[in-house]
Formats: C-alpha cells, sequence, structure tokens
C-alpha cells in the first residue's frame, strides 16, 4: 500500500468556493513539492507545473474544462490492435526512465524539469506514482507516468520513440483500471488535443470533474496496483 506522507503546510484554494468561478486555469503559485504538498492538489483537483525559469514559483493549474479518458471510451484502432503483439508491457519497472522520456528537451512543448523529476520519483518510491511502459526488445520505447490515489489516476505525460509505443501503454493503463469499479474510476489527462481526443478524450467543466473527484478518492486502488514488482 502506499505510504501517506506528513501533511503538506500550505493551503490551496476551495475550487468549490463561489469565488473560484473567477478562476481560470491557473489556480494557485508557490508552495512546495513535497509529497503531502502534491496529494493535496491532487486531492483537491489540482497539478503543478513549473514556470519558465527555474526562480519563477511553481505553478498550480485546475482547468476550467478538464480532460479526461472515459474507460468505455478508449478508441483502439484495427491498426493499434496489431501493433500491440510487437510490445511487451512492463509495470513500474523504469519509473525514471519513463520520466526522462517525458522530459527530453528535444520534445515539442518539454516542460518537466529536475524539480518535477526528483518530486516524482519521491512520489513513487512511496507508492504513490506510476509508469505503464512500453518495451520492444529489451528496449523501453514509450511510456506514461501519473498518479494513483483510490480510484483517481492522474496522468502526467507520456512519450514514444517508436510509433503506436505511447498508445500502447495507454490502453494498458485503462485495462489495469477496468474491474469492477471501472464506471467511477477516474483517468485524468489535463487538458484534451486533439490526438487525445482521437483516443476517446472528452471534457468536462471543473464543478463536474471534482464531483468525479470526489467519487473516484473514496474508490480502492485498481486489484494488484499497489502489488507490482517495483525495480526502478
Amino acid at each position: 500500500m502506499p505510504w501517506e506522507p506528513s501533511p503538506s503546510p500550505w493551503v490551496f484554494p476551495d475550487l468549490r468556493d463561489p469565488r473560484a468561478d473567477a478562476l481560470d486555469d491557473l489556480v494557485a503559485m508557490g508552495a512546495d513539492l513535497e509529497p503531502g504538498t502534491l496529494l493535496a492538489a491532487y486531492r483537491s483537483g489540482m497539478f503543478p507545473m513549473p514556470g519558465e525559469r527555474r526562480r519563477d514559483p511553481m505553478l498550480w493549474f485546475a482547468p476550467e474544462e478538464r480532460g479526461i479518458l472515459p474507460l468505455e471510451a478508449l478508441k483502439v484502432s484495427k491498426s493499434l490492435r496489431r501493433s500491440m503483439r510487437d510490445f511487451d508491457v512492463r509495470i513500474d519497472t523504469a519509473f525514471a526512465q519513463v520520466v526522462a522520456g517525458c522530459a527530453d528537451p528535444s520534445r515539442d512543448g518539454a516542460w518537466i524539469d529536475q524539480r518535477i523529476a526528483a518530486a516524482y520519483r519521491r512520489l513513487f518510491d512511496l507508492g504513490w506514482a506510476h509508469s505503464v511502459e512500453a518495451w520492444q526488445d529489451g528496449r523501453l520505447v514509450g511510456g506514461l507516468y501519473g498518479v494513483a490515489i483510490g480510484g483517481l489516476f492522474a496522468g502526467e505525460s507520456m512519450f514514444h520513440r517508436v510509433r503506436d509505443a505511447s498508445k500502447v501503454a495507454l490502453v494498458a493503463l485503462v485495462e489495469l483500471l477496468r474491474d469492477e469499479h471501472a464506471a467511477t474510476r477516474l483517468l485524468d489527462v489535463q487538458w484534451s488535443t486533439p490526438h487525445l481526443a482521437s483516443l476517446g478524450v472528452a471534457t468536462v467543466p471543473r464543478p463536474r470533474y471534482l464531483d468525479l473527484l470526489d467519487e473516484a478518492l473514496l474508490l480502492p486502488l485498481p486489484c494488484g496496483w499497489d502489488q507490482q514488482d517495483r525495480q526502478d
């Protein structure tokens, strides 16, 4: 089971407060990236991203239109189904490598810095963060990582070095989450993009997301999620 860290000393805004309606996607600035702070943020409907410069305060987002992937809505094309046979999917065996792949500065829109990488490694060590990996011929070629709290999986980033590798990891994640609680599990992808929409991602208003989050946080982790052979 994940280890609950010390609580955060920071107080995040209450997104259910009527005054929060005036907030855009960026809802807070500052705080730290300690495990207790990160978990408090996710439980409140927020996630961090660094500013443009290292000395800038950490930024905390809760999109007005939140991207989520209903598990039953995942679209798997025939070509993707064929591609899935070419990969070996593993869980939590190369977390740091997956984060490094997602953080590759040569990627368009790269945003993961050393602070973010170290913070999520601490969450991984405590059992809260996870990676889903696509391997080919013994080589990591794609994957994703995120945070699992009860029935919430908050996807942070994904990458691929071989065509369809990140999609294969996403399909594997959805399969892992499909259990007797699948209807109320919440797969959060932060913002929708045309690529994610093609896979079944939809958007919901922030108040609706908070309702879904409250319900998801009451659920247990998927069976076996906290029993993986964590090797990273």
